[in-house]
């Protein structure tokens, strides 16, 4: 309740991530964005699962991560997403404090320090390969940009997992280097393009950005 909030809440919007267990028992990873912040906790908007009072969830914002606790959810009616209200548990330390005003201060976050690549919630077959084993995973990526992409699996690869990745964006074969940038387990992995130039990533970018359904464009079908 407002009356129990021990310090101001800062007016922001930020990239994050969040993943764990929904309310019906399946894992989840995705983006959204914390509205309003504190050095205790948040409010995030666009969460895409439904979740409920009590849960504890991870939250990433920049490379920081943090486990918070639920302590309300609203649903924003027909949009189906919903904005959750978060806590930060004891002893973890604040994932988005650099955003915090010493002094009381406003603090504008610039678009600079906003995600390069913007990640599409687009389906993307895929070819993983990890460079100790023969035996390639095809899956299907569900967030990608440019620079990398998440994929959802039970069981996610190590950290540090140098992987050769193969996928067609339209009549081009990419068939470059990768490595594995986050683990959450039971949930999935992020993975970063390392083998792909930048001109690539540009181009790969644009080409995810003019077929992204959200924006009244078809996907083509994949090969």
């Amino acid at each position: 309740m407002a009356d129990q909030q021990s310090e101001p809440r800062l007016t922001v919007d930020l990239p994050i991530r969040l993943w764990g267990m929904s309310a019906d028992g399946r894992p989840f990873s995705q983006h959204a964005r914390a509205q309003n912040i504190s050095s205790e906790g948040a409010l995030i908007s666009g969460v895409e699962s439904e979740l409920k009072v009590g849960d504890v969830i991870g939250v990433q914002c920049d490379e920081k991560k943090t486990r918070c606790t639920v302590i309300w959810v609203m649903s924003t009616g027909p949009v189906k997403k919903n904005q959750v209200g978060v806590k930060l548990l004891a002893e973890q330390e604040c994932p988005w404090k650099n955003y915090l005003p010493l002094d009381g201060a406003t603090v504008t976050i610039s678009p600079s320090t906003r995600r390069r690549f913007h990640r599409h919630k687009i389906n993307l077959p895929l070819e993983l390969r990890d460079e100790r084993s023969k035996a390639p995973t095809r899956i299907n990526a569900t967030d990608v940009s440019g620079n990398g992409c998440y994929v959802e699996s039970m069981l996610p690869l190590p950290l540090g997992t140098v992987l050769r990745v193969d996928f067609w964006l339209d009549a081009e074969h990419i068939n470059i280097t990768a490595v594995v940038r986050t683990c959450d387990p039971g949930v999935g992995n992020g993975i970063e393009f390392t083998g792909m130039p930048v001109d690539g990533k540009a181009r790969m970018q644009a080409y995810l950005d003019a077929i992204d359904p959200q924006m009244g464009i078809s996907h083509p079908k994949p090969k």
